[in-house]
């Protein structure tokens, strides 16, 4: 691992834990170049990822862009970083399990509204007037009055119970 500070390859491990939600192993190092500490996060990837555009265009996976598209969805929401990680990672985790090597970006996008939609609506709109590419304030009320019809159905299945 390069050292942040100076650029040294030679660093060495003084300590390693697993993070607390176990998506990622949290290593303290240190440069045996210009002494400086500093903390790695190192993630098991299960095979490497392409995701296909809706052009036909191929790019390597990339968990830090999926990462970085969820919190634009919730900024200044309250919503908890660990719950971010934890849906993130486990959206991650299926496309891994998944058994193909390349997946359409339609899939990531679908997956990442399903885990928004249970972390925070509010995100799920903002990603979703995105992905769905809203053009008109109607978009939104029509997105919108889909959501309550969902909610009726889960409240009528719920006192079915």
């Amino acid at each position: 691992m390069r050292c942040p500070y100076c650029g040294c390859d030679d660093t060495q491990v003084k300590d390693s834990r697993p993070t607390e939600d176990n998506t990622a192993i949290r290593r303290r190092r240190v440069c045996t170049g210009c002494g400086g500490r500093f903390t790695t996060f190192e993630r098991v990837q299960l095979r490497e990822l392409s995701v296909i555009k809706r052009t036909g265009r191929r790019v390597p996976f990339d968990r830090d862009k999926l990462m970085r598209s969820v919190q634009v969805s919730l900024r200044k929401r309250p919503v908890e970083d660990e719950k971010v990680e934890r849906m993130v990672s486990g959206i991650v985790r299926q496309l891994e399990s998944a058994g193909d090597s390349e997946v359409a970006a339609e899939q990531i996008g679908t997956l990442v509204m399903e885990g928004l939609m249970g972390l925070d609506e509010i995100a799920y709109i903002r990603f979703a007037s995105v992905y769905k590419n809203f053009r008109e304030a109607k978009d939104f009320s029509d997105m919108l009055s889909e959501m309550s019809a969902d909610d009726e159905i889960d409240t009528d299945i719920q006192d079915a119970d």
